[in-house]
């Protein structure tokens, strides 16, 4: 069996980055949305309090219904170590796509407790950044992903929930190492809101 075989036959020894697909009725959909994300947001794993900036998803022919994300191993540098879980929060707020509400692009949106929609949804670059703007400084916005982020809306549409880190909760890593994940966070997200406005460009 060569390396690729073996890759889609076998799940990571870490639960964490082995997402489920089992309650989307349309997984084509499901894996377009996600992959979206793939260079643009960094993914957190709780079990190991260590979070991948550097990572690749994959959706293996031999389990149909997970998705696998695997770090890059050559790039040890990108993943920080010691992320407390009391560090990273989830938001309530989730990106969805803009079909979901006839219209084009991400927006971010809440969902209520009957997992209807909530009552504003906001194109995703201006929310996000009216949202950065007006955090402390020392308690910036930074979204990251983890395991069960990935929901369905209605069982068709994906939706994607944030979570967020807290850096000043960080107490076992250096200062230098907390500005570090900000900048890796911020960079990344930079790269996701220039994604869409190119995608935009071409509808």
């Amino acid at each position: 069996m060569d390396e690729t075989q073996q890759m889609e036959t076998d799940l990571p020894e870490n639960p964490d980055l082995a997402w489920d697909l089992d309650d989307f009725n349309n997984r084509q959909r499901a894996m377009d949305f996600v992959m979206q994300f793939e260079h643009t947001l960094c993914v957190y794993s709780p079990s190991v309090q260590q979070l991948y900036t550097n990572y690749n998803m994959y959706f293996p022919k031999e389990l149909q219904r997970k998705m696998v994300i695997l770090p890059d191993p050559t790039a040890f540098h990108d993943t920080f170590f010691y992320i407390d879980t009391r560090a990273v929060v989830a938001t309530g707020l989730y990106i969805i796509p803009g079909e979901l509400i006839d219209k084009t692009g991400l927006f971010l949106s809440n969902v209520a407790e009957d997992r209807s929609l909530g009552n504003r949804q906001i194109p995703f670059e201006a929310g996000m950044r009216a949202i950065m703007k007006n955090r402390p400084h020392d308690d910036p916005f930074l979204p990251v992903l983890a395991k069960g982020d990935l929901r369905s809306f209605e069982q068709s549409w994906p939706v994607m929930h944030l979570h967020r880190v807290k850096p000043k909760v960080l107490a076992e890593i250096s200062d230098l190492d907390r500005n570090q994940l900000g900048n890796v966070i911020e960079e990344k997200l930079e790269s996701l809101f220039i994604e869409q406005q190119k995608a935009s460009a071409f509808l």
